[in-house]
């Protein structure tokens, strides 16, 4: 994580657990015309909804409220010289992951990691997470013959991501320029489309 991304992210914590929710990580984004910040927010692990035993998901009203709260505070800490976009998001399914107590609460699940500098001629790796030691993140990466065990640094890691399990989540993508079966969207059967 990038020193800006950290600081703006030790500053804002406070005020999004103050919220109920947890700040997991802060992408700062430059650029000419004005910076992105991105926050990914989520709901501290374990906890369930008050009515039932359904674990409890970060909806629209959480982002708009850590967007207010946040929005506000920024304004007067100033920390971003110049325009910027704030965004406030879950983590989605393919969740960014920030620190290795991160990568530690999803051991066994597949990482997409992006390094700083190059481990073994490669800055991108994918793997199964295997063991988080410290500041150590351990990879089962697919390799032929056999699976390679792969250790990295946190401090080496630029951006990190789950991948998802499209299978287990229902939805199996189809291959690359096969269409699937059905109807094409957004055009009504038996009519054209008109030419121009």
């Amino acid at each position: 994580m990038a020193d800006k991304a950290t600081d703006i992210s030790n500053l804002l914590s406070p005020t999004v657990q103050a919220l109920g929710l947890e700040l997991l990580g802060v992408e700062y984004l430059p650029s000419p015309g004005g910076a992105t910040l991105r926050l990914y927010i989520d709901i501290p692990p374990n906890e369930v909804a008050s009515d039932s035993e359904t674990p409890r998901m970060v909806g629209i009203e959480d982002c708009e409220a850590v967007s207010r709260e946040v929005s506000a505070q920024l304004d007067v800490e100033d920390p971003i010289s110049g325009n910027y976009t704030l965004e406030v998001s879950s983590p989605g399914v393919d969740r960014p992951l920030f620190a290795p107590e991160q990568f530690a609460r999803f051991l066994g699940e597949q990482a997409k990691i992006g390094l700083k500098l190059p481990q073994d001629g490669r800055r991108r790796l994918q793997g199964r997470i295997t063991a988080v030691e410290g500041e150590r993140i351990d990879l089962e990466i697919d390799a032929k013959p056999e699976p390679q065990r792969v250790s990295v640094a946190f401090d080496n890691i630029e951006k990190a991501r789950l991948v998802p399990d499209w299978v287990a989540l229902g939805f199996v993508p189809t291959k690359p320029g096969k269409k699937p079966a059905g109807k094409p969207a957004g055009r009504p059967s038996g009519k054209r489309p008109a030419k121009s």
